[in-house]
């Protein structure tokens, strides 16, 4: 009779050998969704967000894990994780993105859903960038008595997640997140590397012209 490991010797392995994502689009739309709300709750200490890592949930047992493609949970703080023991985090997500494809389908529309549903993720949301085959390409899920419901779309198609207070919209093949009380659009990588480019032009030039006219003023005063 083998010997029961410790719960120190169990590993909990990083990964599960399988593709980050089916193609780069499907990576690109996972990044650009995981900036995005890491940029939104940056000043909030107390929310994680996260993505692509595997969520074990059953103590003692590695062989019972499930991989988000993006994530987000209050009230466990930030901070780098390998993995997402949920016994050690104490909470589930709240809000739960799958960048979904063909080849995913299954996975996704079934044990994934009815999993998140059992573990309690509040709102469960499947993006289909190239609508292979989901119909609208973007639908959500919310728990209401332990089971999940559609989620109506706005008059625009967009989606509202109450967790975040966000709007899910698709644009172009992309999903973009805007701020439901402001209207604000939350920017992907390269829309926030080009703002950044343009603020630092903006202010070479307002400091150019500032040497300009301290330089005028001098030679007005000999």
């Amino acid at each position: 009779m083998s010997a029961i490991p410790l719960e120190r010797d169990i590993h909990y392995p990083e990964s599960d050998g399988r593709p980050m994502a089916e193609t780069d689009l499907h990576l690109d739309v996972m990044f650009d969704l995981i900036h995005a709300l890491k940029t939104r709750y940056a000043g909030d200490p107390d929310v994680y967000v996260g993505g692509n890592l595997l969520l074990y949930y059953v103590k003692g047992d590695p062989r019972f894990s499930i991989s988000p493609d993006v994530l987000v949970t209050p009230g466990i703080g930030k901070g780098r994780r390998d993995t997402y023991l949920l016994w050690v985090e104490g909470r589930m997500p709240c809000f739960v993105i799958e960048v979904t494809s063909k080849s995913t389908r299954k996975e996704d529309l079934q044990k994934k859903k009815s999993l998140y549903e059992r573990l309690g993720v509040d709102e469960y949301f499947l993006f289909d960038p190239r609508e292979e085959y989901l119909h609208p390409r973007l639908q959500g899920h919310r728990l209401a008595q332990s089971r999940y419901q559609p989620i109506p779309p706005e008059s625009d198609g967009s989606l509202l997640s109450r967790t975040t207070g966000l709007l899910l919209k698709p644009e172009g093949e992309n999903l973009r997140l805007i701020d439901a009380a402001t209207g604000e659009r939350l920017l992907w990588t390269q829309e926030e590397t080009e703002a950044l480019e343009t603020a630092e032009e903006r202010i070479k030039a307002l400091e150019a012209e500032i040497v300009r006219l301290r330089r005028e003023s001098s030679e007005l005063q000999k």
